[in-house]
């Protein structure tokens, strides 16, 4: 069996994004190496690859690799598509797997580079798009992977040091961000007195070509927009790339049972620019509904009304019984009258 393994920049294998002098060691703390981007026409100190181009254009650029390390290295080179993991960070498909955007149009000058220990080395790369390239936002990065084996017996170890590419294809960008598959869930208290938590659960779905983010609110009524309760700060979406979905959860706490409840989420889509500027869209909204019957006030109600319905009973079979007696007595007393007049 082989078993391949990221390592990225002393951190977790999600961590594609890394800094200029980024490092990646091996487990016996013999190799090491760092990458960052080159100094070029694009401008020197770079945290990542970032460009604007036209269908049917090409670009050039370079990765420098730096071997930290007291032995040679030979490090394999190579482009991948970009993703984003159940954990929300950036990730890099394996090189086996079949890249369609990055990792198909960007080539290395070289497969594979030997460093020295202590050396440097310039890998060349160029950015090829097709004519026919979609206009919109693409996401990869270009990666340097050493593999080793591990303790284990037929296990290989597959570390990687990569720096992202972001590409923008020009034509016209069309940002969208869908909410979709909402809907609530309401958890009661068996407190008369008190009030109920609810979730709401949806689905952020990337529909347009751009890379976005979004932030939300959330807010949960009853009937009328009466009994207002709010989730507070929720936390933001990871990017997403054109295409992708996101499922999120969010609680509201203190929420009356009153019957039917409305929760709204307002979205606001993000959408970043090459020179890391942010920008709002128009927000999104979507709705969902739930019941929220108020079982244990309801069940106190009707002890309530079971009680005063009793209490009732009793007072007017009591009055009934006394009316029934006071009869008897006029009747007995007219009857007595009668006969002593005969």
């Amino acid at each position: 069996m082989r078993l391949f393994r990221t390592a990225l920049a002393l951190f977790s294998a999600c961590a594609i994004i890394v800094l200029p002098a980024a490092q990646a060691l091996a487990d016996d703390g013999d190799v090491a190496w760092t990458v960052r981007t080159d100094a070029g026409a694009f401008g020197a100190d770079r945290s990542s690859y970032t460009y604007s181009i036209n269908p049917g254009a090409r670009l050039d650029d370079a990765l420098l690799v730096a071997n930290r390390g007291t032995t040679p290295l030979t490090l394999t080179v190579y482009a991948a598509d970009g993703y984003t993991t159940d954990t929300g960070q950036l990730d890099l498909l394996a090189k086996d797997k079949k890249s369609i955007g990055i990792g198909a149009w960007v080539h290395a000058g070289r497969d594979s580079v030997t460093i020295g220990p202590g050396a440097s080395a310039r890998v060349p790369f160029s950015v090829n798009v097709p004519s026919n390239a979609p206009p919109g936002d693409y996401v990869g990065g270009i990666l340097t992977s050493l593999t080793q084996a591990a303790t284990a017996e037929g296990i290989n170890v597959d570390r990687r040091l990569g720096i992202r590419i972001k590409l923008r294809v020009s034509g016209a960008l069309k940002p969208t961000l869908a909410v979709e598959d909402v809907r609530m869930d309401y958890s009661g208290t068996v407190n008369p007195f008190g009030s109920g938590d609810a979730t709401i659960s949806y689905t952020l779905h990337n529909t347009g070509n751009a890379v976005l983010s979004a932030k939300q609110t959330m807010s949960v009524t009853g009937p009328f927009g009466w009994l207002p309760s709010d989730a507070g700060d929720i936390a933001g979406s990871p990017e997403l790339l054109p295409g992708e979905s996101w499922r999120m959860s969010v609680p509201v706490k203190s929420v009356a049972p009153a019957f039917r409840l409305a929760a709204t989420t307002v979205v606001m889509p993000l959408l970043t620019d090459a020179s890391g500027a942010t920008t709002s869209l128009d927000p999104v909204r979507a709705t969902a509904g739930a019941w929220a019957l108020p079982w244990t006030q309801l069940a106190l109600l009707v002890a309530l009304i079971a009680v005063v319905t009793g209490w009732f009973v009793l007072m007017r079979g009591r009055k009934t019984r006394r009316r029934e007696r006071e009869d008897a007595r006029v009747r007995e007393a007219v009857e007595a009258a009668l006969r002593n007049a005969g």
